[in-house]
């Protein structure tokens, strides 16, 4: 399998995360700019990093349904696969932020230190989940 990567929106910064190259193990990667500048920082990471897949993280609501957020990663996923050679696919990314605010603080870090991470460990939990339920030949 070759690095999938990940990617979390968000209007102020973007996190992205790789997976090793067995597809076994997500990390952290690197902090873009969200909004209007995040497709263009997105495609520029993946000449960067040449993965074999991009991941796009849904932000649905809690029951499933689809707000304004997931409709934004929908468009952004859809124009990103007008730019990119691999392919591009939405997972869900319900919590993904909470989890990695509650992971960084177990760990140690004040919130005002979190600012720069927490959307890359954002990143890294939504791959790491889509890693886990995955076939490992996949790629």
């Amino acid at each position: 399998m070759n690095r999938v990567m990940a990617v979390d929106l968000g209007a102020a910064r973007t996190g992205v995360a790789v997976s090793d190259e067995l597809g076994m193990l997500a990390h952290p990667w690197k902090t873009l700019p969200g909004g209007a500048d995040s497709l263009e920082a997105v495609v520029a990471a993946v000449g960067e990093i040449r993965p074999s897949r991009v991941l796009v993280g849904l932000p649905r609501n809690m029951d499933g349904s689809s707000g304004p957020a997931a409709e934004a990663a929908k468009t952004f996923a859809e124009a990103l696969r007008g730019r990119v050679d691999c392919p591009v696919d939405l997972w869900d990314e319900r919590l993904t932020t909470m989890a990695a605010q509650r992971a960084l603080r177990e760990s140690g870090r004040k919130a005002r230190d979190q600012r720069g991470v927490v959307d890359q460990v954002a990143a890294q939990i939504l791959l790491q989940s889509w890693l886990d339920r995955m076939p490992c030949d996949l790629g």
